[in-house]
């Protein structure tokens, strides 16, 4: 498969395998940004210790980028070289180990009967052994998060069992999960460095100045599931960002994506019946 330095970027003096054996939180997104957002909670973790690592890695190549402003007749081989820019940057600036940037067009990742994303998705996986993963979530609405979140599964179903991470999350970018019942709901507080949090995603100009606010409602939106996640409670934190464990998908026993995706919307369909039935009268 040929995973090898050319297509991994090390923000700070380390050798190639060093840099990605000692990940112990891995990011997976599909698109240069998406870590930022859907791996919040690995940045932090990793930014304020001394023993912990965060690597991420980018599915897609970022031609397919809505464009506007300044970079509205930036054409698609421009923009892939100014999107990889922009996550080095991110790199540097959260202090991550690595990021290993796969440049895939978004065809190909959607493509079922094409391994070779999960084959690569395997090889980083085994090169880095994490201990936790941050991934799309299998509701989310955008097509090609979804589609990396199967090739992820893919991928992590194919390593042994002792190579398997303790804990696979699927995070929120395109669909919030505040409606997931609180059962399946996992709750990661992004209460600290808010300014870091900031500058993380403002790194990502061509998508700023080209039309989407994500510095913007990426923040506001952990700022108002701290105050909306719990109705009878005062504010715990000052920022939440929820996502749903996946772990269950990548044991051997475990549940199909189809039952679990159904045991999910089960659950919240009764949730919600049930309360309605409770005072209608």
């Amino acid at each position: 498969m040929g995973l090898g330095p050319h297509d991994v970027f090390i923000p700070e003096e380390a050798e190639f395998g060093e840099a990605l054996g000692r990940t112990t939180h891995l990011g997976i997104g599909a698109h240069h940004d998406d870590l930022e957002i859907l791996a919040i909670d690995g940045i932090l973790t990793a930014y304020d210790s001394t023993q912990d690592w965060f690597s991420g890695v980018i599915v897609t190549d970022g031609a397919g980028s809505p464009r506007a402003g300044r970079f509205a007749e930036t054409a698609d081989e421009d923009m892939r070289a100014v999107r990889a820019e922009e996550q080095r940057q991110a790199a540097r600036l959260g202090g991550y180990s690595a990021v290993a940037m796969l440049g895939h067009p978004s065809a190909v990742v959607k493509d079922a009967s094409n391994t070779h994303v999960a084959d690569q998705l395997a090889e980083v996986l085994m090169a880095t052994s994490p201990r936790v993963v941050y991934t799309h979530n299998p509701f989310d609405k955008h097509d090609t998060h979804v589609a990396v979140c199967l090739r992820v599964i893919e991928a992590l179903r194919r390593l042994p069992m002792d190579s398997r991470p303790e804990k696979v999350y699927g995070v929120e970018v395109w669909r919030d999960l505040d409606w997931l019942p609180d059962e399946w709901k996992v709750r990661f507080d992004c209460s600290r460095n808010l300014q870091l949090q900031s500058e993380l995603l403002r790194t990502f100009e061509s998508q700023i100045a080209g039309g989407k606010r994500y510095d913007a409602a990426a923040v506001a939106r952990r700022t108002a599931h701290a105050t909306f996640g719990e109705s009878h409670e005062v504010d715990g934190a000052l920022g939440v960002t929820f996502g749903i464990d996946l772990t269950p998908l990548v044991a051997d026993d475990g549940p199909t994506l189809d039952d679990f995706i159904r045991g999910v919307l089960e659950s919240f369909s009764a949730d919600v019946l049930n309360r309605f039935e409770r005072f209608s009268g």
